[in-house]
């Protein structure tokens, strides 16, 4: 079983606006509403790529009560610890000639000290049963930058394999606690290091301090792709895996589908360079949805025929 926590759980709203300005009004040619928060979005595409997974985290109100049944229209397992507060809504505009995204995210609600205890409690027992466990997604009000940390002891103690996504200082905390995998985007990664990276040599040069900061391997997603490293002692390796870019719908996501795909691969046993490859699919696939987490498997795996992935030497300048 996989399990995929959502502490920061969403209603999204993702509406397709032409030529979108401030201060203008608009209409909407096309819109979709779903449960959302980046862990559940990669439970959504684990689901849709035939994997088994729970969904998890917290829910709160009416909006909670709704990702719930959401998510239980999409035939997604979830056990999710209530709070008293309610649950956020989010808003993404998507303007259709790009594909780029505008993201107007809700703090979420306040969490308090009994309701994190008890989630604790929950993710101990149904860490029993899991072989991979997904952290992805801001922290809530009330949570404090180490839980992931916390939770990744936790994971560990049971042996699961647990991939860390997420940005700022609950990942600056939650890496010193050796999660297996990271898979932050070029800016968050950049954040981690301290500085900005100038060509794709620096970057993967950056991959081993990401992993010096505690993470056993990491992969930074790309537009195109990714940059990992991986393995270790006389077998760690940086790959890099490639895809031409697909003429977007919505770019919103894709690097939950990355995740999901990857976590999928490593679930069926797969080496990593046929998962990273797999998370690259995914995560272009992903790009002809509205909404984030929407993938299609068999146009998954039809894109890999069309992922590159080679390994780097870092003494030798890749762009």
């Amino acid at each position: 079983m996989i399990l995929s926590v959502t502490l920061n759980v969403a209603i999204d709203r993702a509406v397709v606006v032409p030529n979108f300005a401030l201060g203008r009004r608009h209409r909407s040619v096309e819109s979709r509403t779903a449960a959302g928060g980046k862990g559940v979005n990669v439970a959504r595409a684990l689901s849709l790529l035939d994997r088994p997974v729970i969904a998890t985290g917290f829910v709160g109100g009416l909006n909670g009560e709704q990702v719930i049944q959401q998510l239980q229209r999409e035939a997604i397992l979830t056990d999710f610890t209530r709070v008293a507060e309610e649950t956020r809504i989010n808003l993404a505009v998507v303007e259709p000639s790009t594909g780029e995204q505008t993201e107007i995210n809700e703090r979420g609600p306040a969490v308090s000290e009994a309701e994190a205890e008890a989630f604790v409690e929950r993710l101990d027992y149904l860490a029993r049963g899991a072989a991979i466990c997904v952290l992805a997604g801001s922290l809530p009000p009330g949570i404090e930058p180490d839980f992931y940390a916390r939770l990744i002891e936790i994971l560990k103690g049971h042996g699961v394999t647990v991939v860390l996504d997420t940005e700022g200082q609950a990942m600056s905390a939650g890496i010193k606690a050796g999660p297996s995998m990271i898979t932050p985007n070029r800016v968050e990664a950049e954040e981690l290091i301290g500085r900005e990276v100038e060509s794709r040599t620096e970057l993967a040069e950056a991959l081993t301090e990401l992993t010096g900061l505690g993470s056993a391997e990491a992969a930074v997603t790309l537009p195109e792709g990714c940059l990992a490293i991986v393995g270790e002692g006389a077998d760690r390796r940086v790959l890099e895996a490639t895809i031409d870019p697909l003429e977007p719908i919505s770019r919103g996501g894709s690097g939950d589908a990355f995740v999901a795909g990857y976590v999928a691969a490593i679930y069926d046993g797969k080496g990593r360079e046929e998962s990273l490859a797999y998370g690259v699919a995914c995560g272009a696939e992903s790009t002809q949805h509205l909404g984030a987490g929407w993938v299609d498997r068999l146009n998954a795996e039809r894109l890999l025929d069309e992922v590159r992935v080679q390994q780097v030497d870092v003494s030798t300048p890749v762009g």
